[in-house]
C-alpha cells in the first residue's frame, strides 16, 4: 500500500525508538519531507535507518531532541519512557520551550500525567498518544492515533502525525489517550477470545470454516479480527502480527487501571491468564490469534 502525504511545511523533528512500530512511523515522516533525527538504544538500528531513509542519528535522546519542533517518542513501556525523557541524555533536557513532545508508547495513565507536569515545567507540551493498528498499520501509514493533552500543541502535532496515520484524534486531557487505548486493548481481547472460541466450535462440528467465516462476516459478526485472522486461525499460522507479550503488557495495564478506577474486567482478566497459558507453552511472539491454540 503507497501513502499519500498532505503537503505541509517541512518540520524539524525527532523520532526516539525505531522498533518494528517506530522505524517505519519515522520513515513515513521523512518520506513526507520532514528533516528527521533519530535515536534507537541500539545504534545499529538507527544507523540502519538513516542509510534508508537519510537524515542523521544521534547517540542519546537529548542530541536527538536538539533543535527539533516536535519529538516522537515509541518506546516499550513506563520505565523506558522515563529512561528516553528525564536526566541529562533525555529528550527533555534536549527540546527547547516550545517543542512538543509526542509519546506513542502504549504505557500508563498515571506515567503520560506524571511526564505531562514534568514536560510542563520546562515549557515543554507533552501530548500522550498512542496507537492502533499493528505492525501493518505503521508499514503502510494508517494508524489510528489516539491523544490526551492540551489542545494547542494537540493540533500542533496533528497535521505531521498523518504522515504516517489515517486518524489522530483527541480524546481529552493528559492521559485520555491511553485511557482511550485500554479501551481498545479490552475490545481487542474478548474479540480474539470470541472469535477463537467460534472457529474452533466449528471445527469440532466439521465445517467448512473457511467457508463459514465468508458467510458470517458479511453480518453482523463481521471484525477486523475476522476480516484479517480468521483464516489464519483456521490454519494454525501465528507467527507475525500484535505478539502475545505485547498484549499482556498491554492487559497488565489495563488491569492496574481497573483496580484503580474500579471498573470490573473479569472476560479480561481471564483471557489474560489465558495469554499466559500461551507464554508458558512457549507462545511469547505468536501473534494474539493463537488463543485458538489452547481449544485444540
Amino acid at each position: 500500500m503507497s501513502k499519500t502525504y498532505d503537503t505541509i511545511p517541512p518540520r524539524a523533528v525527532a523520532f526516539i525508538g525505531l522498533g518494528v512500530m517506530g522505524y517505519p512511523m519515522a520513515g513515513h515522516l521523512a518520506r513526507a519531507g520532514h528533516r528527521v533525527s533519530v535515536y534507537n538504544r541500539s545504534a545499529a538500528k538507527a544507523q540502519a535507518w538513516v542509510a534508508e531513509h537519510g537524515g542523521a542519528s544521534a547517540p542519546t535522546p537529548a542530541a536527538a531532541a536538539a533543535g527539533a519542533e516536535l519529538v516522537f517518542c515509541c518506546v516499550g513501556n513506563d520505565d523506558d519512557l522515563r529512561a528516553v525523557t528525564l536526566g541529562e541524555a533525555g529528550a527533555f533536557a534536549g527540546m527547547a520551550p516550545g517543542a512538543i513532545f509526542v509519546d506513542h508508547t502504549t504505557a500508563s495513565a498515571e506515567v503520560a500525567r506524571e511526564l505531562h507536569a514534568t514536560a510542563a515545567a520546562r515549557g515543554l507540551p507533552f501530548v500522550d498518544a498512542p496507537v492502533s493498528g499493528g505492525q501493518a498499520g505503521a508499514v503502510n501509514g494508517v494508524l489510528t492515533v489516539m491523544c490526551g493533552g492540551d489542545e494547542a500543541p494537540f493540533e500542533a502535532m496533528k497535521p505531521v502525525a498523518m504522515a504516517f496515520a489515517r486518524a489522530v484524534t483527541r480524546i481529552g486531557d493528559s492521559g485520555a489517550g491511553q485511557l482511550a487505548k485500554m479501551v481498545n486493548q479490552i475490545a481487542i481481547a474478548g474479540l480474539v477470545q470470541g472469535l477463537a472460541e467460534a472457529i474452533a466450535f466449528g471445527q469440532h462440528a466439521g465445517l467448512d470454516m473457511p467457508r463459514v467465516l465468508d458467510v458470517i462476516g458479511k453480518g453482523a459478526a463481521q471484525s477486523w479480527q475476522m476480516d484479517n485472522r480468521g483464516k489464519t486461525m483456521v490454519e494454525g499460522k501465528f507467527d507475525f502480527g500484535f505478539a502475545v507479550d505485547w498484549m499482556r503488557k498491554d492487559l497488565g495495564l489495563v488491569l492496574d487501571e481497573g483496580r484503580r478506577n474500579g471498573a470490573r474486567l473479569p472476560v479480561t482478566a481471564l483471557v489474560d491468564q489465558f495469554y499466559a497459558e500461551l507464554q508458558a507453552l512457549g507462545g511469547q511472539r505468536w501473534d494474539t490469534s493463537s488463543l485458538i491454540k489452547r481449544l485444540r
